[in-house]
């Protein structure tokens, strides 16, 4: 019996500094050496940092792109997502409204062409990206309301497309906040 403890005692010694020591000391040299120095990819216009790349933020003007809803209200301090399942009425009203946004902003659209990226918030409330098919049918309403050309907005949404990594990992992608920030830009 006293071999037992003393092994346990030792194993949780040893443990105790690989993930409360060495672990983290790693964790954190990694993250020295990535944008940001771990301190997250601002975004800056200006020199004044105007977002995260990684932290969903709230576009709701008709001359922006939007992306996904929040669960959280786009507080990074309440991460997470909202535990309503797919029949709570809760969430299918919101649903619906957003479905119902959509189709007022944009009412070339039928219910069955919405992604469903625009009308669902991700598992943490903070999704920065949305999908390509979501950018692409918001092109129309974006170079309208700021009196674009279709093409040049289209142009702009391509080069902003993110592809999988390595080609294979992760869904093609398109960060919204990089993506209005070159909207503003273009428009200079």
């Amino acid at each position: 019996m006293k071999k037992y403890i003393v092994q346990s005692i030792r194993l949780t010694l040893v443990l105790t500094v690989l993930l409360c020591v060495v672990y983290p000391v790693l964790i954190s040299f990694i993250g020295k050496l990535s944008k940001g120095q771990g301190n997250g990819e601002t975004i800056t216009v200006n020199g004044k940092v105007v977002g995260y790349a990684n932290i969903g933020q709230k576009f709701d003007k008709p001359q922006y792109f939007w992306g996904r809803p929040s669960a959280v209200a786009y507080n990074a301090a309440g991460s997470g997502g909202s535990n309503k399942g797919p029949s709570n009425p809760d969430y299918l009203k919101d649903v619906s409204k957003r479905i119902d946004t959509l189709l007022k902003y944009h009412p070339y659209l039928k219910k069955s062409d919405i992604p469903v990226d625009l009308v669902t918030a991700s598992g943490s409330g903070l999704d920065p990206d949305i999908s390509p098919e979501a950018a692409q049918i918001q092109i129309r309403r974006v170079a309208a309301n700021r009196k674009l050309n279709e093409q040049q907005v289209a142009s702009l949404v391509a080069s902003h497309t993110e592809k999988p990594l390595l080609g294979l990992f992760g869904p093609a992608k398109v960060n919204v906040l990089k993506l209005n920030v070159a909207l503003d830009a273009l428009q200079k």
